[in-house]
């Protein structure tokens, strides 16, 4: 017994497919590649501070240079190492004397006003330090 196959229609059917998430995707990726350039540049700014001469250091090598605002007798001071400047005066005069390449720290603890941590910020940029980092209080 012969059986036939009957011939049938194929359907040509047209595969479609949607552009309009790809772009979105596209679009996406080149937003996260552009603001991850961006970071890694300013990251290439910043000093690594354990620069230290082959096979010497010491402790001391490690340490940052911090200006602490602090409020004392319900007045705010700057603490910088364990020297306390009352004024701006005073501390200008104590920045000068440090090294300028590893840059500074600027913490401020408690409620001390913003003039205060502005005014720190503003003396070390004026005293020469190119990198200034302002570390807000905890609360």
């Amino acid at each position: 017994m012969r059986i036939r196959v009957k011939p049938t229609r194929r359907r040509l059917e047209r595969v479609t497919v949607n552009l309009a998430s790809m772009i979105d995707v596209s679009f996406l990726l080149l937003f996260y590649f552009m603001v991850g350039t961006m970071i890694h540049d300013r990251e290439n700014r910043l000093s690594a501070g354990l620069q230290t001469e082959a096979g010497t250091g010491s402790v001391g090598d490690f340490q940052t240079q911090n200006i602490d605002v602090r409020v004392v007798d319900a007045a705010p001071v700057y603490v910088v190492g364990s020297r306390v400047c009352h004024d701006r005066a005073e501390l200008a005069s104590v920045l000068e004397t440090l090294p300028k390449s590893a840059g500074v720290f600027v913490k401020v603890f408690g409620d001390v006003p913003v003039g205060f941590a502005v005014t720190a910020v503003q003396v070390a940029h004026d005293a020469g330090f190119n990198q200034v980092t302002y570390v807000p209080a905890k609360q």
